[in-house]
């Protein structure tokens, strides 16, 4: 059983910026971000894998997927935040294929979230 946890959410205006980390107990081959707004479902946001990264479109350019295996921490930098980042940012950990890197149900392991708002 690998342990998530996630920590660095919080209340910012449109165009701050955030940073999310996830620590794991132990290494996983992908790491990812989802996030969950009011009303909707969990939706991809990045990922990291073989060190290739992989964005959802709406995302790209702003937010930054890294890691440090010597911490076994996955980060998420978030820039030019928008009122429609809204959400509660989910890590998630396993092993999928690269067809499924965007589909929540692929991944075994999942953080408790850590709530994002972005005002307006």
């Amino acid at each position: 059983q690998v342990h998530l946890e996630e920590s660095g959410g919080g209340l910012v205006q449109a165009g701050g910026s955030l940073r999310l980390s996830c620590a794991a107990s132990e290494r996983r081959p992908t790491m990812a971000w989802f996030r969950q707004g009011p009303g909707e479902e969990r939706q991809f946001v990045a990922a990291l894998r073989s060190g290739y990264t992989y964005y959802t479109d709406s995302v790209k350019g702003r937010f930054t997927i890294s890691r440090d295996n010597a911490k076994n921490t996955v980060s998420l930098e978030m820039n030019s935040l928008k009122p429609e980042d809204t959400a509660v940012y989910y890590c998630a950990a396993g092993s999928p294929i690269l067809s499924n890197l965007r589909t929540n149900s692929a991944y075994y392991y999942w953080g408790q979230g850590t709530q994002v708002t972005v005002s307006s």
